[in-house]
């Protein structure tokens, strides 16, 4: 006889953080959204059904329109995916979330959340009030793959595609089809409510040092890390103004910079003269490159590291995280 337990249905969790598909347009009915994250997401789900022998939970992390995403709301959206996670009868974690910044955050949960079980991300380039929305289909899009036995990690779901969170980019303003992972491609799509890989669900992780709960709990013990880019006629002067203020820690001081870099790493040289003598008195600095695909391809042991794959915007959280390792290990 089946247990009591096992008779009910499974729960899909379903996190809101605000962003376009919970958003209000410029007038009735247009594409464009005014306003972001004005619909709770109880609202967003309520006329969707579930799939057959799960339920869904709805729970309201933040609100807000994602070009305002900060460290705090990142750090409440872990805390909530790993209680959610721990469930034993929660299969997965669906997070609503503006498309802004939503590669960033994928990135940062991929890289301090054990994701056994799935976290999918989705959005839409039209808010809720659109005559056409793509978010509801979307979120249907989203619960076919976070109820996939074999999904795993953390992803992006817009579109029909699925996107692994270390190489899904933000490519297109205003396109429904507005992510691209590069050179990767999807991880798959999801066809009338079926999912179809074309590669494994095996996604690969960061591998970022392990940090106590209590440092990630804190905003206030997170290393500062800016980006600033390297083009034609880049000087050093701004660089040289965050590294005199950084015994302050008022005006912008900084524990980390990376320099979004031209082609294959490259830096305008008064940029990198100035990159050099920040890394001589302890700030640290990462290189990553403004191109859109690839990676930096450098010889060994460059005089200033690079983040390989990761555009500026993720080399910009591995250094936090690493940063922030780095001093756990040392109070140790």
């Amino acid at each position: 006889m089946m247990s009591a337990y096992k008779s009910k249905p499974r729960r899909i969790v379903v996190l809101g953080t605000g962003g376009t598909i919970a958003g209000q347009g410029t007038a009735a009915g247009t594409n464009l959204c005014s306003t972001a994250g004005t619909v709770p997401v109880s609202q967003l789900i309520a006329g969707i059904d579930a799939p057959v022998g799960y339920e869904l939970h709805g729970e309201q992390v933040a609100q807000l329109d994602s070009k305002d995403m900060d460290l705090p709301t990142w750090l409440r959206l872990r805390e909530r995916c790993l209680y959610w996670l721990a469930e034993a009868d929660v299969v997965g974690v669906v997070i609503t979330h503006g498309t802004d910044t939503v590669e960033e955050t994928a990135f940062f949960l991929e890289s301090t959340v054990d994701c056994s079980k799935p976290v999918v991300m989705t959005c839409a380039m039209r808010p809720a009030s659109a005559s056409s929305p793509d978010g509801p289909q979307n979120i249907r899009d989203a619960l076919a793959v976070v109820t996939d036995p074999a999904a795993t990690g953390v992803m992006v779901v817009c579109a029909g595609e699925i996107h692994g969170a270390r190489h899904v980019t933000k490519t297109h303003p205003y396109r429904l089809n507005a992510f691209s992972s590069g050179d990767m491609g999807p991880v798959g799509y999801v066809e009338e409510g079926t999912v179809r890989l074309v590669r494994s669900w095996s996604l690969q992780r960061p591998g970022i040092p392990q940090v106590a709960l209590g440092a990630w709990d804190d905003p206030a013990v997170w290393p500062r890390v800016q980006i600033l880019a390297s083009h034609a006629g880049a000087g050093g002067d701004v660089l040289n103004l965050l590294v005199e203020h950084r015994s302050t820690r008022q005006f912008g001081a900084i524990d980390g910079v990376v320099l979004a870099a031209t082609g294959n790493g490259s830096l305008h040289r008064d940029l990198e003269q100035a990159a050099l003598r920040a890394q001589s008195t302890g700030v640290a600095i990462l290189i990553a490159s403004r191109c859109a695909s690839g990676m930096v391809m450098r010889p060994a042991d460059p005089p200033i590291p690079d983040a390989g794959d990761l555009n500026p915007a993720k080399a910009r959280i591995q250094l936090m995280l690493s940063l922030l390792a780095a001093s756990a290990i040392a109070e140790k």
